[in-house]
């Protein structure tokens, strides 16, 4: 399989370090898109891939599924194109779906051209339990809470710790675009935006982005938490953030799926 990517920053280049040097992939990435010419042309001569500015020429290509890996901002501009051209996608901004009817309108789009869409489990973890627990309606409440260092959140080092926002997953990717996408997720995989508790806390102590999910209903309860070392470059970035990526690629085809 063919792939495009969306972006030409640190996860867009780890995935290039990542996809086609390794045949357990069984796809290659032949086409990058993004506004950065500079750097954009530095990783097609390094990876020996066309680089386009053109987001038509880009769709035209031979690929067949485009990996947006950039920014919100770029995924509400780009990914409805992307599958009205029939291109199967991978979505790594999930803070995009903020706007709940964005979400039902890019569902219905990729619908009608038979493409699939994948939202990759990012930073976090227990998503196939809250599917589970949500199959007949039975989970009642789920809370995440983000503690994250100044400099992930892009604060500047004087901040003490604190709690920085309480409130739904909608209000916290409002204010946190780039640093709560696991709390859209989480919630599209539970009881949605609105009844998603989310607390982000800052902590100049903290050597690795923690996030913990409290979740209860009739399954029982879950208390889940997962310590993630930054990605080299991008202390923002969690690197299980592109190892899901990563797994999505790997795993689509597979003749046994584990879990959902």
């Amino acid at each position: 399989m063919k792939i495009g990517i969306i972006g030409t920053g640190n996860i867009a280049t780890y995935l290039l370090e990542h996809v086609n040097p390794n045949h357990e992939f069984e796809c290659e990435v032949v086409a990058l898109f993004g506004r950065n010419q500079e750097v954009g042309h530095q990783l097609s001569e390094q990876f020996h891939i066309d680089f386009y500015t053109d987001l038509q020429g880009f769709l035209n290509s031979p690929i067949e599924l485009v990996v947006e890996a950039a920014t919100v901002e770029a995924a509400s501009a780009y990914v409805k194109d992307v599958v009205a051209h029939k291109k199967n996608l991978v979505i790594s901004s999930i803070g995009v779906f903020k706007d709940i009817h964005f979400y039902d309108e890019l569902k219905e789009i990729a619908a009608l051209n038979g493409v699939q869409i994948y939202l990759p489990s990012g930073a976090i973890g227990g998503l196939d339990l809250l599917q589970s627990a949500q199959a007949t309606n039975g989970l009642k409440s789920v809370k995440i809470t983000t503690r994250k260092s100044p400099a992930s959140l892009g604060l500047d080092g004087s901040h003490k710790k604190q709690i920085l926002f309480e409130g739904s997953a909608r209000e916290a990717v409002e204010q946190f675009p780039k640093n709560v996408n696991v709390a859209l997720v989480l919630a599209l995989a539970g009881v949605g935006v609105e009844k998603t508790e989310v607390c982000v806390i800052v902590d100049p102590a903290a050597e690795r982005n923690t996030h913990t999910i409290e979740a209860e209903g009739d399954f029982g309860k879950m208390h889940f938490q997962v310590e993630n070392n930054p990605m080299p470059n991008n202390p923002k970035t969690s690197l299980l953030a592109a190892l899901s990526i990563l797994a999505v690629l790997k795993n689509k085809d597979l003749a046994v799926k584990i879990g959902n």
